[in-house]
């Protein structure tokens, strides 16, 4: 039993979220530095989730966050997924700004502004247009999916889904880092300084398409034009028909180059199509699984791999812990669904995760001990959900 979030907690959340988008607000680049001593730059998703939490709290500075991130954006469109603060970084031929992106969570962000009764104006709106174009037009792959170039795009930076391309079945930090920075010279860029390709890695992430579906969804409510409803929906149907895990009752990632069977490897970022499916019974079994003790729920958070896969570890990175922007995003999948149950389970364990961990970067679902940077901005993001955990259920 999951117990429901009390009255004390929900404080603790909403203040102490709050603290630490104060603490780490940069006045000079309008944005939050996640931390200020080891990510001391501006990330894209990052970014977005702090908006999201801005516009929980109706502060302006989620427009003026949201406007930051935007000012990175390239002529043709691509929306970077990092701007340096220092000239220490190498991603990619630009100098000032990554050349890869991350998942498109910047349409959410503006509608969260938008539904918090704050107004982004027209340049905004309108560049969020630009950047989802730019993934529709130039990052479409031959299957009608959404591809990536490189781990970094995924969000999930070191998931067990690429150990394929790297050629091992255990968790290799070395290795894994080096990798990485390799797969940088074995990107193509365009003219702009984008990526656009790779010799070596090119995957269709299911949840990173789940997100762009979803954002077209959003950006199409906002602006009334239809043609976001109608890309949202094939790319949905995309995602289903070539997916969907009838055993795992999950959706696969598929390798478009290199890579391998790590890619259907149950990872819980598997169940987020269900923000996007047309399917009820595929949504209801993914869903399902984030309040079975036996796959993803622990009691301070959901597992990033089933609990009982042999490459689970709870405390390492990508290979167990929970974070808090994916606990956001499966209680809105479920929210989607009216399953208060399976939202209301995942938002009170996030939050006892997050006041235990003390508002960490990740954390250990079955312990709620803190890892990676401590605090980390987008941890604030449960504090938009703390209604929602006082639901609770039974799992």
């Amino acid at each position: 039993m999951i117990n429901p979030i009390n009255e004390q907690q929900r404080h603790e959340i909403e203040s102490g979220a709050r603290q630490v988008l104060e603490a780490a607000w940069n006045e000079e680049l309008g944005c939050c530095f996640p931390n200020r001593s080891a990510y001391a730059h501006q990330w894209l998703w990052d970014s977005c989730f702090h908006v999201v939490a801005w516009a929980h709290y109706g502060d302006q500075r989620g427009v003026t966050e949201l406007a930051s991130l935007l000012s990175t954006q390239l002529d043709n469109g691509f929306l970077p997924h990092m701007r340096y603060s220092s000239e220490s970084q190498r991603r990619g031929p630009l100098v000032d700004r990554s050349s890869f992106t991350q998942p498109p969570i910047y349409a959410h962000a503006l509608k969260s502004l938008i539904d918090a009764g704050l107004d982004p104006g027209d340049d905004v709106v309108r560049a969020v247009g630009q950047a989802l174009e730019h993934l529709w037009m130039s990052r479409r792959a031959a299957n009608g999916l959404i591809y990536i170039v490189h781990p970094w795009e995924s969000g999930t930076d070191d998931s067990p889904r690429w150990d394929s391309w790297l050629g091992v079945d255990h968790w290799d930090l070395e290795r894994l880092a080096a990798h990485d920075i390799a797969l940088v010279d074995q990107t193509y860029y365009d003219s702009f300084g984008a990526a656009t390709w790779s010799t070596k890695f090119v995957a269709c992430p299911a949840s990173f398409n789940a997100f762009a579906s979803w954002a077209f969804q959003e950006y199409g409510e906002i602006t009334g034009e239809s043609i976001w409803q109608e890309r949202a929906e094939q790319l949905a149907d995309r995602i289903d028909v070539l997916m969907w895990n009838s055993d795992e009752h999950l959706w696969n990632d598929i390798a478009l180059l290199g890579g391998g069977v790590s890619a259907s490897i149950p990872t819980v970022d598997g169940t987020l199509p269900a923000l996007v499916t047309g399917n009820r019974s595929y949504a209801m079994a993914a869903l399902d699984q984030l309040i079975d003790q036996n796959r993803f729920c622990g009691p301070f958070g959901t597992t990033y791999l089933v609990r009982t896969d042999p490459l689970f570890l709870a405390d390492i990175y990508w290979r167990g812990p929970s974070w808090p922007n994916l606990e956001y995003m499966f209680v809105l999948a479920a929210d989607h669904w009216s399953r208060d149950d399976v939202a209301g389970s995942v938002a009170a364990a996030a939050a006892a995760g997050v006041l235990t961990a003390g508002f960490a970067e990740y954390w250990n679902p079955l312990t709620g001990l803190g890892h990676g940077a401590r605090p980390q901005t987008w941890s604030a993001v449960v504090a938009s959900f703390g209604g929602i955990a006082a639901r609770g259920s039974t799992a």
